[in-house]
């Protein structure tokens, strides 16, 4: 069978914008070439000849879709009906493959608060899958936050911030620790924020009450993400702007943001853009097990919830549990409901989450040499297909 592909006649959006009657040429895993074309080869599928010159080559008339790069979730704790803390290997693989489905082809999986033995040991499995390239690393969500804004989380299970045992989750994880989410406020909480950022480890504010100083001295102190910025921490007020504005105003900061319609109303999504730019923010999930799954009772570590309508709630308390959101979904949210433009939103699902865990010379963007991780929309921002690695996930059925 024929390596090659050449994707042609998209709106191919690139780095350098959106070139319409695109083309992309894979070869193997990568990226060969992404530009300009003259659409779908007259000659069809069966006798293109492939751009080395060797075999044949795929064509796809892609006329009428877009084409972008696969989008990158740095905040995800399963799908599929699996969970990220508490799956198997196989019920965590599951989950990747159902993000995968709907866009994803890059995913950080995310833990919540468990006592220290068991992160310990979650850490140690995440890991191997890190190293075989299923996951793109591990994002700690917990137990070092704040129980005033402890969401979905189990507060007998919170812990301080305290250095060592920071380092100890971290070492426990091999070196795949990508980020890890705290409350700088708490004791320790800076200590570890410099910790993190001398071992290469995203140091990420959220589930903080920490007032606006204490959130200033975190981002000096190395804090670079927040955590689905607004949602468990503070509002923002007039006298006391707390941690919101602190992190919307540092050039240093990128704020994670979750576009589902229940975790942040339309203007605060509108504000974040408006003062981040679009090249501060990253669209995530924070989806848990019913992302691609659908409704019913689940597990968010040791607590329940139930899921109705899509929307997730801790069935004691009813506090938003994660979403069940899927990337493709935020997506086209962003475009159509938002009216964001599209190149922005490329940025703010790919290209940048990408860049932030290190990754961006290999994904978050179409260009040559890069891996040939894409994703077809339609003209309705529908996805169609995705491609990961060269290989179709979802093989577009057009027409």
């Amino acid at each position: 069978m024929a390596t090659s592909k050449v994707l042609a006649g998209a709106r191919v959006v690139l780095p350098t914008g959106i070139v319409d009657g695109g083309r992309v040429v894979v070869e193997g895993t990568r990226i060969a070439a992404a530009g300009a074309g003259d659409g779908p080869s007259p000659d069809g599928p069966e006798n293109a000849p492939s751009p080395g010159g060797h075999e044949k080559a795929q064509v796809l008339d892609l006329t009428g879709h877009w084409l972008v790069p696969g989008f990158v979730d740095i905040h995800n704790h399963g799908g599929g009906g699996a969970s990220f803390t508490n799956g198997t290997v196989e019920e965590i693989l599951q989950g990747v493959r159902t993000h995968r489905e709907h866009g994803t082809t890059t995913l950080v999986a995310s833990t919540v608060t468990g006592e220290s033995d068991f992160l310990t040991q979650r850490a140690g499995l995440l890991s191997e899958l890190a190293e075989q390239g299923d996951i793109a690393g591990i994002h700690f969500e917990g137990p070092f936050i704040s129980p005033c804004r402890k969401g979905a989380h189990s507060e007998e299970l919170l812990r301080h911030p305290e250095p060592a045992e920071v380092r100890k989750l971290i070492d426990a994880a091999r070196g795949q620790a990508r980020m890890v989410t705290l409350a700088p406020e708490l004791p320790g909480g800076i200590d570890s924020v410099r910790l993190l950022a001398e071992h290469g480890v995203i140091a990420a504010v959220g589930h903080t009450d920490a007032t606006y100083e204490q959130t200033v001295e975190a981002v000096d102190a190395g804090a670079t993400v927040a955590t689905h910025l607004f949602n468990a921490m503070p509002a923002l007020g007039h006298r006391a702007p707390g941690p919101v504005a602190a992190l919307l105003e540092d050039e240093r900061i990128t704020v994670e943001l979750i576009n589902d319609g229940t975790h942040l109303h339309p203007a605060a999504l509108e504000l974040a853009f408006h003062r981040a730019g679009a090249s501060r923010v990253a669209f995530i999930t924070d989806a848990m097990d019913a992302a691609g799954f659908g409704d019913g009772t689940y597990l968010l570590g040791p607590l329940e919830v139930e899921v109705q309508g899509g929307v997730a709630r801790l069935v004691e308390g009813g506090s938003i549990a994660g979403s069940t959101l899927t990337l493709d979904r935020a997506f086209k949210r962003a475009v159509t409901v938002d009216r964001l433009p599209v190149e922005d939103v490329v940025h703010a699902i790919s290209a940048n989450p990408a860049k932030l865990i290190g990754t961006y010379d290999r994904v978050g963007s179409l260009e040559p040499g890069k891996d040939a991780d894409l994703v077809v929309l339609d003209a309705d921002f529908e996805l169609k297909g995705v491609l990961r690695k060269g290989s179709w996930v979802v093989e577009p059925r057009l027409g």
